[in-house]
Parts: C-alpha cells; structure tokens; sequence
C-alpha cells in the first residue's frame, strides 16, 4: 500500500513584523498543514527591536537570515526574503509555502507562487491588510493560537489545575458565545450561499466540501475565530441550520452533511 507524504512546506518569518511570543504555537498550527522542509526567519538581527527573537531560534530549529538595511525607509527584509521564496519555488523540493508576516508588501509573493502551483498559507495579526489575506489560500490569525509549553510544563501545570479543581469541587465551564454576534460578521449568509451552491436534489452540502468552499470565499475563514474548535459545532450554534451525521459502516467513520432549515 502507497503511503501519502505529508506536503512538504518552506516556512518564512518576517522578524519585522510579527512577534515572538508564540513561535511554538504558530509551528504547531503549520504542522496541521504539512512538514516544513524550509524554516527561515528575516531581520537585521543588529537591531534591538528583534532581540527577542533570538532566545527562540534555536529551539524550534529556525535559521536566521541577515538582512541589513542599506537605506533608510526601504525594508530590505521584504526583499530578501521574496528573492529565497522564489529560489525555493525554482528548487521544486517543496509542495506548498507559510508565510509568517503582517506586512501587505508580501501580497504579489503570495500570488505568484499560487500561479506556480503552489499552496499558500499565510499568519499574521488581525490588523494584516486584505490584499494579502485574500492573496493565500488560508490565512490564520496569531490572535486565535494557544500558546504551547514544553511537556514538563504542561504536566506541572496540568497537575495543578487538577488539584485546585478537585478541591473547589466546581463544574467546569465553557465561556458562551453569542450566535447572534456570529451572525453579525455575516457568516451565517455565507455558510447559507455556500450551502445552495453545493447543495444536492434534497438540499443536502457534504461538511467538506463546505469547508473547502468557505475558505476560498473567505482566506481568514476559521472557526476559532468565533470561539469554537470545529466547524460542525459552530453550524450547530446557528438556527437556521440542520446536520446530519450519517453512518459509513466503517469503525470511527462517519459523513456529515448540512443543510438549511
């Protein structure tokens, strides 16, 4: 039997503009997608505004690229790495690219190398400009990534938790979120149009193909954004929406389908 290998991905950093809080989490999230073959980060590295990047580079096996900024005003950085993102691309060893930045002037980057064929995945902050969400196939936000910690430090803090739980004895709680604020954002109509356009005789849309739909109308698509883990609970938050789960007959396989009420 053939085995599928993971996309292999070349992970660019712009050290400029996003911070270095949570490195782990971003490598976590980019590890959903594929194997980063590639793992480069970009900056003068003799400014002190990206010192904190360099207690990190280390431990997550990232290399650091000198770029030095020869006139003031121009970002050299954005230069540099635009010509190694086309290098990589001409190598033909990689599958797909990650974009790590905020910066709009990586925009025509990203749409060149979706006209090569390649998978695009940009991170960024919240105030990242459309033009360059809209120019990947799937933008995620930093704002809606957990931190990671180190196992020994998941299990101390795990151990604690637990204790305290146990003592106070109290329920745990999930936060509510309002559908309603969902709806808001327009997401509701745009979960309904996609739905009517892949919808079968019975008004029936596979939940995959659904997915994949919504994010290509919308790059920054992501249900965490609304404060759930999956699509299907999200569906659920709405009214306005049916889900059926349907039996495959295979162990630990079922297909979900949705449609509107």
């Amino acid at each position: 039997m053939e085995l599928t290998r993971d996309p292999r991905l070349a992970v660019l950093f712009d050290a400029d503009n996003v911070p270095y809080s949570n490195v782990r989490g971003m490598l976590a999230e980019i590890a959903k997608y594929g194997t980063p073959t590639f793992k480069r980060i970009y900056g003068d590295w003799t400014k002190p505004t990206v010192a904190g990047w360099k207690t990190v580079l280390l431990e997550n096996g990232i290399t650091p690229i000198q770029q030095y900024s020869y006139t003031t005003g121009k970002n050299a950085t954005d230069s540099a790495m635009i010509i190694d993102a086309m290098d990589i691309l001409y190598t033909g060893r990689v599958d797909g690219f990650c974009i790590v930045s905020s910066d709009s002037d990586f925009t025509r980057l990203a749409t060149r190398l979706r006209e090569a064929g390649m998978k695009v995945y940009g991170i960024g902050e919240k105030k990242t400009p459309i033009p360059f969400i809209a120019a990947c196939d799937k933008f995620i936000y930093l704002e809606i990534l957990k931190p990671v910690e180190s196992v020994a430090k998941q299990i101390t803090t795990s151990k604690v938790k637990s204790k305290t739980r146990a003592k106070s004895k109290e329920p745990l709680q999930t936060p509510a979120v309002n559908p309603i604020e969902v709806a808001n954002k327009g997401l509701s109509k745009v979960i309904s149009d996609s739905i009517n356009d892949l919808a079968d005789e019975n008004g029936w849309a596979f939940l995959g193909d659904l997915g994949n739909l919504i994010l290509k109308k919308q790059p920054d698509f992501d249900p965490r954004n609304y404060g759930f883990k999956k699509l299907v609970p999200l569906i659920k938050s709405f009214d306005q929406f049916e889900i059926d789960e349907r039996e495959t007959g295979k162990k630990n396989t079922t297909l979900v389908f949705v449609r509107t009420k």
